[in-house]
């Protein structure tokens, strides 16, 4: 690390989860995309310890702007599209990230089994978790505990029930759409978080933190549409 210095410092910048502790900070650390999206969906029941944090799966989906405008072979038009590939299997950067917030929410230490997948699309971000419920614990009840912790969160919107998160609804928006779905299995749910990654998942959240560091309003200059159809 170039400056380890201020690693003590640094805010995690999570919004809906550091908001307090964002208003004061002089250094926040950004999310990645990825960690946006699952916690945003699974730090709430892990808080509440609704689900199990030994049995966590998530399969995620990223648009191609994930990787960066660097120019790669695998992101090239004729390479993506048409197709759907996985990639960072067994070890993406982005699971220690993960693996830490969901340990401090839950107390206790976790082990996630994380694939992500390029998706034929520029930008949008779609994951699909798959828990153990805890104790006597429902998909109702996670419904309701994450209606309960984004109350007051202007960007994050628990979707109706049976109605599913996709990534045109949230395209070019700062929005996270939400939704909890009992399994066929008993005992298990599946919860789904859909962003776009070039703002709620980068750009977006840096605005959000910004605008609440300096003072501003939180919504100040991110309360634009989806853009869709």
């Amino acid at each position: 690390h170039s400056t380890p210095e201020l690693i003590e410092e640094a805010v995690y910048g999570l919004t809906e989860h550091y908001r307090d502790a964002i208003k004061g900070a002089r250094l926040v650390a950004c999310p990645g995309c990825y960690p946006t999206a699952v916690l945003l969906a699974l730090l709430p029941l892990a808080k509440g310890k609704l689900i199990a944090i030994d049995d966590i799966i998530i399969d995620a989906k990223s648009g191609v702007s994930g990787a960066g405008r660097t120019l790669k072979q695998n992101i090239l038009f004729a390479e993506a599209g048409e197709g759907l590939s996985p990639y960072g299997i067994g070890n993406h950067r982005h699971v220690p990230e993960i693996e830490q917030e969901l340990g401090l929410a839950a107390n206790a230490p976790v082990t996630i089994n994380f694939t992500p997948h390029l998706a034929p699309m520029a930008r949008g971000e779609l994951c699909t978790c798959y828990v153990r419920l805890a104790g006597k614990a429902s998909a109702s009840q996670l419904r309701k505990a994450l209606a309960d912790a984004y109350a007051g969160s202007p960007f994050v919107r628990i979707v109706e029930e049976g109605v599913i998160p996709a990534t045109q609804h949230v395209r070019g928006s700062n929005f996270c759409h939400i939704g909890v779905f009992a399994d066929r299995i008993a005992g298990r749910a599946i919860v789904i978080s859909a962003i776009d990654n070039l703002v709620k998942g980068s750009a977006g959240q840096a605005l959000q933190n910004f605008n609440l560091m300096y003072g501003f309003d939180e919504t100040l200059g991110l309360e634009q549409l989806p853009l869709f159809p």
